[in-house]
C-alpha cells in the first residue's frame, strides 16, 4: 500500500507488464493498493484504474 498515487500507478503498470495479466489499482481509505484483477473481490467503487498489458496504450 502507498499514500502516493503516482508511485502506485507506476507500480501497477510495471506489475501488469511483468506478470502480463490485468491488475487493479484501488483506494482503501487514504492508501492505494495494486493486485491482480482476477483476485480482487473488493468494492467496485474503490477501483481507481485497471491496467491491462494486452490493450493498446491510449
Amino acid at each position: 500500500m502507498s499514500h502516493n498515487l503516482t508511485l502506485a500507478q507506476n507500480y501497477a503498470v510495471d506489475l501488469a507488464r511483468t506478470l502480463m495479466v490485468p491488475v487493479i489499482l484501488f483506494q482503501a481509505e487514504s492508501e492505494f493498493g495494486v493486485m491482480v484483477s482476477s483476485e480482487y473481490d473488493g468494492d467496485q467503487d474503490a477501483i481507481v484504474h485497471e491496467y491491462d498489458p494486452w490493450s493498446p496504450a491510449h
